[in-house]
């Protein structure tokens, strides 16, 4: 892997990272039961998100 193709994909992992900490913490805000269900799934699938490009390095 070059070090662009790194720089890139470290860049991918930080913006994955941020919209995960985003979505956990409305989560944890959301008062309506269904709505945070809907929104903790989405910061699960940022968390898978994060493991695989976690481990294209």
């Amino acid at each position: 892997m070059t070090s662009k193709e790194l720089l890139y994909v470290e860049d991918a992992l930080a913006h994955a990272q941020l919209l995960k900490t985003q979505f956990q913490t409305a989560a944890a805000q959301l008062q309506d039961p269904t709505l945070r269900a809907q929104v903790q799934k989405l910061a699960d699938s940022e968390e898978q998100i994060c493991r695989q490009i976690y481990h294209l390095v």
